[in-house]
């Protein structure tokens, strides 16, 4: 069936039905929220790299006026916790104490909220501890790369009364929100096709060779490090640059493939896809890394008892060669939704012609932008991005409100189930399923642990 073309003043219009849903980057007042002149005292759990980059500026940019404040680092390395407290300072922050580990952390009395930042494997860990210690949390992504972590924390979510914010910035972003919108308005037309790259040319990309020789075993502890995992020797190397080792991270995936993805679970309504298969391997950069620098998978989306409707998402990433960049491409029968540019157009729509030929009639999109300008950083003196500064900002409201932010626990197992799958076909070679009553992954019909 043709769809109906949808113009840009069509859609302004349509869109301004929907603005009350959609954040923007402006601030806003919250005096007349209750308890707003309660101060939320907040603690960082891992002062490295992501959570000085993006998750510190991002809170400084809103705590004064949401009345939030930093109280307290806990990190595992004395020279993190140091650096931490004068990175505090030196962007505006007060002066903060110091902890060597969570249980000194939540033993205070003094911490209400925390944001965690650490190794990708630890990161449902520390939010199970959060939300058992009675915090609210901001935890990054991935929220877990095993089904086991992934369903303990899901659980403990919604066991207890926390908020927790997952740090899959892209659902608290103006044109994600409004590109959400418009494909749940039924101007799109379905989703037949979706492409995403995720490339670079980078053999410096997660290795830290200026930090990795001043990290010393005695200054840091290994064993409360490990968690869980099998105990091995230190190694310096598995702890700053974990992304390049298994089963501290899968790296590709872990890193870039759960936000792409996520978007997919939002945009169409389905929580996994129903299947996976990928391929891919250590191709160029021989430095010792365990996890690929190369990756191409396939995921099948649909309803689990129809097989004739669905789509597939097509995920090449590399990071031997930067051509094509990153990219995310929707396609239906009637065009393209371009996440990279920001626009839709009738990009590879049934032309009049074509349709002709099946005495059917054209069905061609009509162009018009999600909104480029508001993607251009505002924040340029404090680090933060604007995409993550929005989502920190919806956590604020919601620990005020005691809503459900916008990427809940919910939307964080559906990244980790799919995470969990390509994880799985990776290392097995086989076509991956999802049992949905059991909530396992499947290889070959058998679980796959």
């Amino acid at each position: 069936m043709a769809l109906e073309q949808t113009s840009r003043r069509e859609f302004v219009k349509m869109g301004a039905a929907v603005a009350g849903t959609v954040a923007t980057w402006s601030a806003t007042s919250y005096a007349k929220i209750v308890g707003a002149n309660d101060r939320v005292r907040t603690a960082v759990v891992g002062c490295g790299d992501r959570m000085k980059g993006a998750l510190i500026p991002s809170f400084l940019q809103h705590s004064k006026e949401m009345n939030f404040e930093f109280v307290a680092i806990s990190d595992l390395w004395s020279k993190r916790r140091e650096d931490g407290v004068a990175y505090i300072q030196k962007h505006g922050g007060p002066k903060v104490d110091t902890v060597r580990n969570n249980d000194e952390l939540y033993a205070r009395k003094d911490v209400d909220a925390v944001l965690i930042a650490t190794a990708d494997f630890q990161h449902a860990k520390h939010g199970v501890e959060a939300v058992k210690a009675g915090r609210d949390a901001y935890v990054e992504k991935p929220l877990a790369h095993t089904m086991k972590d992934a369903l303990a924390i899901r659980n403990t979510v919604h066991a207890n009364k926390q908020i927790v914010q997952i740090g899959t910035q892209r659902r608290s972003t103006p044109s994600y929100m409004k590109a959400y919108d418009y494909i749940k308005s039924g101007q799109f037309g379905d989703i037949n096709m979706v492409e995403m790259t995720w490339n670079v040319n980078q053999p410096g990309r997660w290795r830290r060779p200026d930090v990795v020789p001043l990290l010393k075993e005695q200054d840091t502890d290994w064993k409360r490090y490990l968690m869980d995992q099998p105990y091995e020797p230190f190694d310096a190397r598995k702890y700053l640059e974990f992304r390049l080792f298994w089963p501290y991270s899968s790296g590709i995936p872990d890193q870039w493939l759960v936000h792409q993805i996520d978007t997919v679970h939002w945009f169409s309504g389905y929580p996994n896809p129903r299947s996976v298969v990928a391929n891919g391997g250590i191709y160029q950069w021989h430095d010792g890394r365990k996890n690929w620098d190369t990756l191409t998978a396939v995921f099948d989306y649909g309803p689990e008892d129809d097989l004739s409707k669905g789509f597939q998402v097509l995920y090449s990433s590399r990071q031997t060669n930067s051509a094509g960049g990153v990219k995310e491409i929707y396609y239906s029968n009637g065009g393209s939704l371009d996440m990279d540019k920001q626009v839709v157009n009738s990009t590879g729509g049934l032309t009049a012609k074509a349709a002709a030929e099946m005495g059917m009639k054209a069905n061609l999109l009509g162009s018009f932008s999600l909104g480029q300008a508001e993607e251009v950083s505002t924040a340029a003196n404090t680090g933060a991005d604007n995409q993550t500064s929005a989502n920190m900002r919806n956590w604020m409201e919601c620990v005020r409100s005691r809503k459900q932010p916008n990427a809940n626990v919910d939307a964080g197992y559906s990244h980790s189930v799919a995470l969990c799958m390509c994880i799985a076909a990776m290392q097995s070679g086989q076509k991956i399923t999802f049992n949905q009553k059991t909530q396992q992954i499947l290889a070959g019909g058998k679980v796959y642990a």
